[in-house]
Parts: C-alpha cells; sequence; structure tokens
C-alpha cells in the first residue's frame, strides 16, 4: 500500500544525559526550549556544544532535549569524516561499539568512549498510521521522494511504530541534499 508522509531533515546533534549536561554547562543547569519538533515532547535547545574529532571540531552544534539515558552524537557520514570519526550507521540509541568523540561546552568537556553514528534512516509511525499502511514495528520499507530532477527511492528505511511518535520520515543532510530538500515521500512495500 502506498501512503503519503512528511519527510524531515534530521541535521548534527547531541542527546546529552543529565550528568553530561552538568559537566558541559554547570551544575543544576536544564536546557531550555528553542522550538517544538515535531515528534510529541522533542525539541531543540537553545544550548550548543562543540563536537571534537581526531582531525577537526564541529562547533554550534545542536542539543535536542529531554536529557535521555545515554550522551549519543547523530552527524552524517560527511560531517563525521571531515572530523576524522567512522561512524556506523544505526537507529538511535544503538551505540555500542560506536565511535567516541569529546563535546566541549561553556563549562567545561565530556570524552564519550561511543555514542557517535550516521543515523539510520527511518519512518516515526502512531499505530494508525502503521496500519493503514500495512506495515509494523522494524519493517523495512523504500520510501521514494524527491523534488523535479532529483528524485530518490530509499531503499533500507526503518519503519518504527509508538503510540509517542507523529508519523514522519527522518532523513540526514546527505540524503537530503541528494534529494533535493524534499518535505513528502510516499512509502512503497
Amino acid at each position: 500500500m502506498y501512503m503519503k508522509i512528511l519527510v524531515e531533515t534530521s541535521a548534527r546533534h547531541v542527546h546529552v544525559t543529565k550528568e553530561d549536561l552538568e559537566k558541559l554547562f554547570g551544575q543544576g543547569y536544564e536546557l531550555t526550549v528553542k522550538k517544538e519538533l515535531s515528534q510529541p515532547g522533542q525539541y531543540a535547545s537553545n544550548e550548543r556544544v562543540t563536537v571534537v574529532g581526531p582531525k577537526k571540531a564541529l562547533p554550534n552544534v545542536s542539543i535536542l532535549g529531554p536529557v535521555r539515558s545515554a550522551t549519543q552524537v547523530e552527524l552524517s557520514l560527511t560531517d563525521a569524516r571531515s572530523i576524522g570519526i567512522v561512524a556506523p550507521v544505526r537507529e538511535s540509541g544503538d551505540i555500542a561499539g560506536s565511535a567516541g568523540c569529546k563535546l566541549v561546552g561553556p563549562a567545561g568537556e565530556v570524552e564519550i568512549s561511543e555514542g557517535v553514528i550516521a543515523a539510520k534512516r527511518h519512518v516515526h509511525m502512531t499505530p494508525e498510521d502503521a496500519e493503514k499502511a500495512g506495515v509494523k514495528d522494524k519493517d523495512i520499507v523504500k520510501v521514494a521522494t524527491g523534488n523535479e530532477g532529483r528524485k530518490v527511492v530509499f531503499d533500507d528505511v526503518v519503519i518504527r511504530v509508538s503510540e509517542k511518535f507523529a508519523t514522519a520520515m527522518h532523513i540526514d543532510t546527505d540524503e537530503s541534499n541528494a534529494a533535493g530538500g524534499p518535505n513528502s515521500g510516499e512509502i512503497l512495500r
């Protein structure tokens, strides 16, 4: 079954634990909301850090909130290579054995031994939309998207279903640029 969905570009960002947030910004520090994101309860914060790799640093990288149980850095493969990191393509949260880096904030720094990934392209779906599309959690699908002259069919797209989600596909900046910055797509089985 075909289903039209929103396609969003997920730019480089960091998720932090409460402990790491305090090391970076100071004891008792709390993230402040800059902009609500499409996924309920998620937001881009006003806080930014520098991500440091073996070759160079990426300054001014946004922290997404709320705080999480593990610190994680999501980069495009181009970003990762530019700073000298080999980032595996993984689902968010699957950081075991991934690359590490240093994060620098205004009050201190944090060295993470793992947590740098290139996020696997995925579609967040409500249970109702998943049923309409005939898919279930962890299914792998294709999604057709792109603008005139840049149409692309993304393969190996994982479906993630939860009542906590809003239906939208997330791709990184490399993928978005390849497809001409799409804002909609169609799930193909």
